[in-house]
C-alpha cells in the first residue's frame, strides 16, 4: 500500500481536476501527494539557502521565486 501523503487528499483530488482530471483513484492521489511534496522539500531547501544569504532566517516569496527559477 502507498503511503499517504501529509497533503489531504481531498485537496489534491480537487487540484487535479481543476487541471483536467475527470477522476483520481486514492493510489493516484497518494502518488501525487508523495511527489508533490517532494517538490516542496525540495523548494523550501533552495529557498532556505537564498535566505541565508539574503542574512534573513525567513522565507520570503522572492525566495521561492528564485528557488522556482533555479529547478
Amino acid at each position: 500500500m502507498i503511503k499517504v501523503a501529509d497533503l489531504p487528499i481531498a485537496a489534491i483530488v480537487r487540484i487535479a481536476k481543476k487541471n483536467g482530471a475527470e477522476r483520481v483513484g486514492h493510489d493516484g492521489a497518494a502518488a501525487l501527494g508523495k511527489r508533490a511534496e517532494e517538490y516542496i522539500g525540495e523548494l523550501a531547501r533552495e529557498a532556505q539557502v537564498n535566505a541565508l544569504l539574503s542574512r534573513r532566517k525567513t522565507i520570503r516569496q522572492e525566495d521561492i521565486s528564485l528557488a522556482a527559477k533555479s529547478m
